[in-house]
């Protein structure tokens, strides 16, 4: 049995905090151990692991004034994030380092990108995936966004059908990130 939406509250998080950080070990853990899983037939080697966590270690950029980060609680308890960080302000995904001026936004629309969209797995089925969407869609709007972009990996199907539900369309590349393989944007 399903449980309900209103069982999850989404509120704003220090990105440094130590619930953002034991969700983003979470995260990290996952959607590494499920790339090893396909291409290596192994889980993460844990020295693997740590390099990743460190290395992507990007929460100033999901930090006011240019982003935020929100934490999904279902029950009262952490469970899930979402990050929204604001672009170089024409929409085209350069402001991050990473983008190509390809996402198909007009000069003076403002854009913003989609960050670290996670649910714990015992919470999962419960509403929380869009429930944090639908929080990072409202405070890219309160940045400015017009726009959301952002970019997943083939193999994390529950993220890109969550994106796909929600009205977010493939679109060509705004970034190089080395493991993404699926850009989407939506207009805000």
């Amino acid at each position: 049995m399903a449980r309900m939406i209103s069982a999850w509250t989404v509120s704003p998080e220090a990105s440094d905090s130590s619930v953002a950080l034991a969700l983003w070990r979470a995260y990290y853990t996952e959607v590494s151990d499920r790339w090893f899983q396909v291409h290596e037939g192994r889980d993460t080697p844990v020295d693997d692991l740590e390099r990743e966590v460190v290395a992507s270690n990007d929460h100033v950029t999901l930090a006011p004034p240019a982003g935020m980060l929100l934490v999904g609680r279902y029950g009262g308890a952490p469970a899930g994030t979402a990050g929204v960080h604001l672009l170089n302000g024409n929409g085209n995904g350069n402001g991050n380092g990473h983008g190509h001026g390809a996402a198909q936004a007009e000069p003076t629309e403002l854009a913003a990108e989609l960050k670290r969209v996670f649910v714990l797995k015992e919470a999962r089925g419960t509403g929380g995936g869009p429930a944090l969407l639908t929080a990072a869609e409202d405070a890219a709007r309160a940045l400015g966004a017009h726009i959301m972009l952002l970019d997943t990996r083939s193999d994390l199907t529950e993220a890109w059908s969550l994106y796909e539900r929600n009205g977010y369309e493939r679109t060509v590349p705004h970034n190089h990130e080395p493991y993404a393989e699926r850009w989407y944007r939506k207009r805000l």
